[in-house]
């Protein structure tokens, strides 16, 4: 059995001597692609491969396609838009991800984020304070409890909205649950995204959802950018001077929202929310151990097509 590691942006070394470790313990070979630059660089390498750990890289229909003998794919990661689920499922290919790996470097990068913005991006202007703030976290997955548990030691007031997580689940953590994601806006001082990038959510922050905010509001994108609905987002700031918007994924219209809205939108230069050494490693063994336990025994726990 060949485990291919196909990484446009690699591990690091760490990462790969620890996926090299699980891989060759169970007995398959391991090869890598790293830093390839063309699309005919993966197409050759997927050939005779029967498993496949990728990061941010495209595995499309033609990827899919040209590995005659895939088995599985693994995202070392928790958002998997970047896969094709349905050419994998029509070929036989099982898909997963790694969730929750990835999760306390997300909600870090949050808090950086948060705090920069809530001061001005060190201006030197006055700026507020956290705690006391009422913080909403839209989606209560790994990513946001992990948010929420750190917004407690800040001394927030904790909010969540999740549509396919109970109230129950949600305030056992010790977390305020809403009822909609409009109660979510309209309630919060600041809010963070964490839905996935989904034919419902495309484009479902859109401007009477952001407007519900109250005066000085700050929304944080650590999520996905089809999320937003970029075009209502300009309206809104342009609407309101008070508004705040940060993010980790370079809006389609970064340059527009840099010149309207200085000292009220950052956005980093790539996503960042993973970029980690411990989410690294973490991410990159979890994929390599949940392809041992499918190849070895038929384990599809983090399974993500049908």
């Amino acid at each position: 059995m060949k485990v291919l590691v196909a990484t446009e942006k690699p591990f690091a070394k760490v990462a790969v001597d620890g996926i090299r470790k699980e891989v060759e313990a169970a007995g398959y070979e391991l090869v890598l692609l790293e830093k390839y630059t063309e699309k005919q660089q993966l197409l050759d390498a997927v050939k005779g491969i029967d498993a496949m750990i990728v990061r941010s890289d495209i595995i499309d229909k033609e990827v899919l396609q040209a590995a005659d003998q895939l088995k599985i794919v693994v995202r070392a990661g928790a958002g998997y838009d970047n896969i094709d689920l349905e050419a994998a499922t029509a070929k036989g290919v099982c898909v997963m991800n790694t969730p929750g790996q990835n999760s306390n470097a997300v909600a870090e990068l949050v808090f950086g984020l948060m705090i920069m913005a809530v001061r001005n991006f060190y201006d030197g202007k006055s700026g507020t304070e956290l705690k006391g703030k009422k913080l909403g976290i839209h989606a209560f997955g790994n990513v946001g409890r992990n948010v929420a548990r750190i917004a407690k030691g800040v001394g927030m007031d904790i909010y969540a909205y999740d549509a396919y997580c109970t109230k129950e689940a949600i305030e056992a953590e010790g977390v305020k649950a809403v009822d909609s994601a409009e109660e979510l806006y309209k309630e919060c001082n600041i809010v963070s995204l964490h839905i996935p990038a989904t034919a419902e959510t495309r484009n479902s922050i859109n401007y009477d959802l952001v407007n519900l905010m109250p005066k000085g509001g700050l929304l944080i994108n650590t999520a996905r950018k089809e999320v937003i609905n970029e075009a209502d987002l300009i309206r809104l700031m342009t609407d309101r001077p008070d508004f705040k918007y940060v993010t980790d994924i370079m809006p389609a219209h970064h340059e527009e929202f840099a010149d309207h809205f200085p000292g009220r939108y950052f956005s980093t230069p790539k996503k960042m929310g993973a970029q980690t050494a411990e989410a690294n490693i973490n991410a990159g063994i979890a994929a390599a151990c949940q392809i041992v336990g499918f190849l070895r025994d038929g384990n599809e726990r983090f399974r993500v097509n049908k």
